[in-house]
């Protein structure tokens, strides 16, 4: 059984508002949704051009606040993002747990596949020897843009940086965000990577990253010193 009641006709709608003149006084909006012609035919009257910029502007603003609406919605990510990673190495007391908490949350929460932290110092006594590199180690070179201008970059990574970052999975990174951390009490690199070749492109913001770096880099004073 059909209970959609029947639409009025053409003449009912005629009628109701012949009988009720004040119709559209109490609900402009319709006009925003109403094609109305004018009597003059192809000439527009003042009042209808004035209906169709309003619209204009209606749909433009609309536009505009979606915008904005989910400029927020990342930026809100983003700090969530931000806040659980500082907890992550808050609760870091070795270098590996800053190395394993790391590897979690920036999968978990950034959706990143590959993560690599090299420390520019000297220490041939340390059980985690990979993550360290000497300040005078050749392979720095391939990084010097990034340490000297203390800017991340993004993008795809050159063959002798991703033998050095990610040595076993060198052919699955297919973008980067090479993060310098130029500290007074601690220099060195991070590197988060991904299998997306998209998913670090040389024109993200760097912001977040540098960020991140300023967490990592903190943390990290505070362990090693």
């Amino acid at each position: 059984m059909n209970d959609k009641l029947p639409l009025p006709t053409v003449e009912q709608v005629e009628r109701y508002l012949q009988s009720n003149p004040e119709f559209f006084h109490d609900h402009l909006s319709l006009l925003e949704e109403l094609s109305i012609p004018h009597p003059s035919g192809e000439a527009v009257s003042l009042i209808s051009k004035q209906l169709e910029l309003f619209r204009n502007k209606h749909r433009e603003l609309e536009n505009q606040l979606e915008a904005l609406i989910e400029i927020a919605r990342e930026n809100d990510t983003s700090l969530n993002r931000m806040h659980e990673l500082t907890l992550a190495m808050l609760e870091a007391r070795t270098l590996d747990d800053i190395l394993d908490n790391l590897n979690q949350v920036l999968s978990e929460c950034f959706l990143t596949d590959f993560v690599s932290l090299k420390i520019i110092k000297d220490n041939p006594d340390s059980a985690i020897n990979h993550v360290f590199v000497a300040p005078d180690d050749p392979v720095l070179l391939h990084f010097s843009r990034e340490l000297a201008g203390n800017t991340p970059h993004c993008g795809h990574l050159s063959l002798p940086q991703a033998q050095f970052l990610f040595p076993g999975s060198v052919g699955e990174v297919k973008s980067c965000a090479i993060i310098p951390m130029a500290f007074t009490q601690i220099e060195g690199i991070l590197a988060i990577g991904s299998r997306d070749e998209n998913r670090f492109h040389y024109s993200m913001g760097h912001l977040f990253l540098t960020q991140i770096s300023e967490i990592v880099g903190t943390r990290l004073i505070a362990l090693l010193s």
